[in-house]
């Protein structure tokens, strides 16, 4: 009965493991930044994806930890952005954690 509560409790270990690393990069979103919008601390990126989906990312000083990991992005660059993404009626956003890469 031990070893079976053992083993039990190890596949759900395995199980919880393995569902963490196939969402790993499920709030990862790439794309070009099709147009800015100023806000108070920081501003709203519009984002098409390569699926021809549209986000609007919000990129704030405060969201990604502080100054040093904030970037002001451009019209055309090409971005990867990680973070909290969420529908308001039929719109997508994401709430930008960390900036992955801009070209």
């Amino acid at each position: 009965m031990k070893n079976l509560k053992r083993v039990s409790f190890l596949l759900l270990v395995m199980t919880f493991v393995i569902s963490c690393a196939c969402m790993k990069d499920k709030n990862t979103i790439s794309g070009k930044v099709i147009s800015i919008e100023n806000g108070k601390d920081g501003y709203t990126a519009k984002i098409n994806t390569d699926k021809n989906e549209v986000y609007f990312a919000t990129i704030s000083i405060v969201n990604l930890g502080g100054p040093e990991n904030f970037k002001r992005f451009k019209e055309g660059d090409e971005v990867s952005l990680k973070g909290e993404i969420w529908k308001a009626d039929t719109e997508k956003h994401i709430t930008v954690k960390e900036i992955v890469s801009v070209k």
